[in-house]
C-alpha cells in the first residue's frame, strides 16, 4: 500500500516533509546562511561609519581595528559558507538518496501489469537522473529563500535610513522584477518538463538498444540503431534548446531589470548630492546597499531555475510514488503455513485488458505431489494459469486455492515463498554465481549453496570457472551457455525448496542433448513436490501424472499420455504432429494407421493455432 500521504497532501507539503529526518543539518545550514548575511550586510553600514564618522575625527587606531574586525568577520563568513556548500548539499543528497530508496522500494511492490508497459529506460530516468535535480533544490532551495529574505529587508531598511526617497524608488521598481519572474518561470517549468520527459526516452532507447546489441549486430541492423538513436538524441537537443531559450529570456529579462535598478540609483543620487541632499559617502554607501539588494534578488532567480527543475523531477517521482499495486495482501490476510500442495482452480476465468478474456471458467484439480503437464496452442493460456498462481495476476472470475486456502486470503509473501518458477528464458544477475544461487534463499550458507548445486548437477562445471562460485556471469549470464544459466536456476529452486514447483518450458530453448541432461534435474527437482509443468516438446512429459490440454476455449481434455493416446483426440494429434510413427506404440497397426492419417489432416489445423 502507498504511503498515504503521497495520496493526501500537497506536492510542497510532500516534499517539505523529507526535510524531517535531516532537521539538524538544514538549521547548521540556515544558521551558517544567516552568518553570511549579517557578515555582508554590515560591510556597507561599517563602511560608512569609518569614512563619514573615524576618518574625519582623525580616529585611526580605532578604524584599524575595525577594518580588522572585518578582516576576521570574512575569515568566519568563508568558513560559513565551508559549511554551506559541504553540508548543504550533504543535505540535498540525503534527501535524495531517501527519496530514491523509498521509490526503489514502491517500485518492488507495483504489480505485473504495471511492468507489462514501463519501460526500464524511462524507471531508470526517474530513479536516477529526475532526483538528481532535487540534490540543487533542496540544498539551495531554503538557503537562498532566507538568504534572499535577510538580505532584502536588511539592505532595505538599511537604505531607508540614509535616504528614504530613494530607497522608496527602489520599492517602486521591485513589483517589475517579480512580473519578469512569474511571466518566464511558467514557461521554464513546462520547459524542464520536457526535458525530463525526452531524457527518459533516451534513456530508454539506450537501454534497448544496448540489450539488443547482440540482436542487431546479428541482423546487420547497426546502422538503422545508430539512425533510431540519432532521431531520439535530436528530439532531446530541440526540448534542452526550448529550456535554455526559456532560461535565456528568463536571465536576460533579470538582467536588464537588475541593471536598469543600478543606472536608476546612480542618475537621482547624482541628483541629491549634486542639490545637497545626500553626501559622497552616502551615494556610495547606498551603491554598495543596492548591489546587496540586488545579490538575493539574483538569488531568487537561480532558485527560481533550481525550482523548475526540481519540482519538475519531483512531480515525477510523485507519480509513481502516487500508483498502487494492483495486487495487494487483504487486511485480514493469514500466513499461508507449510503447504501439502494440493491446487485447485475453481471456474477461473482472467482477462489482461478487463474485455478479452485468457482463460473462461478454467477447472482443475491438482493433488499434492502430482506431475500435470500443460501442453497445447500458443495462446491458449498455459503460462497465464501458471502465473495466477502466485498471484502475478490476479482472477477476474473464480478462485485457487492451495490446500484449501483461497489465494487471495493469505499474505504474499507466504504464498509465493512456497512457489518455484523455473522459466525458458533465464535470468541471472550480474554478479558471481554463488550470489545468483543464493538468490534461491538470501540466507544460505555456502555449504548449502555447493550442496544445491550439486542437485542441479552444476557443481562439477563451476568448480572448473577460473574463480569457482566466485566467477562472475556476465549481463544476463552472457558468460554461460544456455545450459549452464538454467542449471543455475534449477539449483536456485533447490535452495529454495519450495512446495509446488512452476516449469514454464524451462527445456524449450535448448538442444537435444542438453534438454535429456536438464530434464534429468529437473526430474530429480520435481520428485516430492507438486509440479505443474508447461512444455511444447511433448516427449519430455510422458511421464507425468496428469497431461492437461488447453487452448483458448479452455480445457479440452486430461488424463494420463496413454489414456490420452487411446482417446485419439487433440492431443493424440499433437503427439503424433511431433513424432511420426510413435503415436500407437501399444496399439494395432491398422488402428495406428487410420489415426496418423486423421493426424495429417488436422496438423495443418494445429499448427496454425500454435
Amino acid at each position: 500500500m502507498t504511503d498515504p500521504r503521497f495520496q493526501k497532501s500537497s506536492n510542497m507539503a510532500i516534499f517539505l516533509s523529507f526535510f524531517k529526518p535531516h532537521l539538524g543539518l538544514l538549521l547548521l545550514d540556515l544558521t551558517s546562511a544567516l552568518g553570511i548575511a549579517l557578515v555582508d550586510l554590515s560591510f556597507p553600514l561599517l563602511t560608512r561609519y569609518g569614512l563619514q564618522t573615524l576618518i574625519p575625527a582623525g580616529r585611526y587606531r580605532f578604524f584599524a581595528v575595525m577594518m580588522l574586525a572585518l578582516l576576521l568577520a570574512f575569515i568566519v563568513r568563508s568558513l560559513l559558507q565551508y559549511v554551506v556548500t559541504y553540508w548543504g548539499h550533504l543535505l540535498g543528497v540525503r534527501m535524495e538518496a531517501d527519496m530514491r530508496s523509498i521509490l526503489f522500494s514502491h517500485l518492488q511492490t507495483l504489480s505485473f501489469s504495471f511492468y507489462d508497459h514501463a519501460r526500464t529506460g524511462h524507471l531508470m530516468s526517474r530513479v536516477v537522473s529526475d532526483l538528481f535535480e532535487i540534490v540543487e533544490l533542496a540544498h539551495h532551495g531554503p538557503e537562498d529563500l532566507f538568504i534572499a529574505l535577510v538580505t532584502l529587508v536588511g539592505s532595505f531598511i538599511a537604505m531607508l535610513l540614509i535616504r528614504w526617497q530613494l530607497a522608496l524608488i527602489l520599492l517602486i521598481m521591485i513589483p517589475l522584477i517579480v512580473l519578469i519572474t512569474v511571466l518566464t518561470r511558467r514557461r521554464m517549468a513546462d520547459a524542464s518538463a520536457k526535458v525530463k520527459e525526452k531524457t527518459a526516452v533516451i534513456n530508454a532507447d539506450l537501454e534497448n538498444a544496448i540489450s539488443g546489441v547482440r540482436v542487431a549486430k546479428a541482423f546487420t541492423n547497426e546502422d538503422y540503431e545508430v539512425e533510431k538513436f540519432e532521431a531520439g538524441n535530436r528530439t532531446y537537443r530541440d526540448a534542452k534548446r526550448g529550456f535554455y531559450q526559456a532560461m535565456a529570456i528568463f536571465n536576460g529579462g533579470m538582467e536588464l531589470s537588475t541593471s536598469t535598478l543600478n543606472m536608476v540609483v546612480i542618475a537621482i543620487g547624482a541628483i541629491f548630492l549634486v542639490n545637497g541632499m545626500m553626501t559622497l559617502t552616502d551615494l556610495l554607501t547606498f551603491t554598495l546597499f543596492v548591489n546587496s539588494f540586488l545579490t538575493p534578488i539574483r538569488k531568487l532567480v537561480s532558485f527560481f531555475e533550481q525550482y523548475a527543475n526540481g519540482m519538475a523531477g519531483f512531480r515525477r517521482f510523485l507519480q509513481l510514488m502516487r500508483l498502487e499495486p494492483d495486487i495487494v495482501d487483504t487486511p485480514d490476510a493469514i500466513s499461508l503455513p507449510q503447504v501439502k500442495g494440493n491446487v485447485r482452480f475453481d471456474q477461473v476465468s482472467f482477462s489482461y485488458d478487463g474485455q478479452h478474456e485468457v482463460l473462461h471458467q478454467v477447472s482443475l484439480d491438482i493433488q499434492a505431489g502430482q506431475k500435470v503437464a500443460l501442453v497445447g496452442p500458443s495462446g491458449g493460456g498455459k503460462t497465464t494459469l501458471c502465473q495466477l498462481l502466485p498471484r502475478f495476476y490476479d482472477v477476474s472470475h473464480g478462485r485457487i486455492t492451495v490446500d484449501q486456502y483461497d489465494i487471495r486470503q493469505v499474505t504474499l509473501l507466504s504464498l509465493r515463498r512456497q512457489i518455484g518458477i523455473v522459466q525458458q528464458d533465464v535470468f541471472l544477475f550480474a554478479a558471481s554465481v554463488r550470489d545468483n544461487i543464493r538468490y534461491g534463499r538470501i540466507d544460505a550458507t555456502d555449504e548449502e549453496i555447493i550442496a544445491a548445486a550439486k542437485k542441479a548437477e552444476i557443481h562439477d562445471f563451476i568448480e572448473t570457472l577460473p574463480e569457482g562460485y566466485d566467477t562472475e556471469v556476465g549481463e544476463r549470464g552472457a558468460r554461460l551457455s544456455g545450459g549452464q544459466k538454467q542449471r543455475i536456476s534449477i539449483a536456485r529452486i533447490f535452495l529454495k525448496n519450495p512446495a509446488i514447483l512452476v516449469l514454464d518450458e524451462a527445456t524449450s530453448a535448448l538442444d537435444t542433448n542438453t534438454e535429456i541432461k536438464i530434464q534429468r534435474s529437473l526430474d530429480k527437482l520435481a520428485e516430492g513436490r507438486t509440479s505443474l509443468v508447461i512444455a511444447h516438446r511433448l516427449s519430455t512429459i510422458r511421464n507425468a501424472d496428469k497431461i492437461v490440454y488447453i487452448d483458448d476455449e479452455g480445457i479440452q481434455e486430461e488424463g494420463t499420455h496413454e489414456a490420452l493416446l487411446k482417446k485419439g483426440g487433440r492431443y493424440a494429434r499433437l503427439y503424433e504432429a511431433q513424432a511420426p510413427g510413435s503415436l500407437y506404440l501399444n496399439q494395432d497397426l491398422s488402428a495406428g494407421t487410420a489415426a496418423r492419417a486423421s493426424s495429417n489432416a488436422s496438423l495443418a489445423s494445429l499448427m496454425g493455432q500454435s
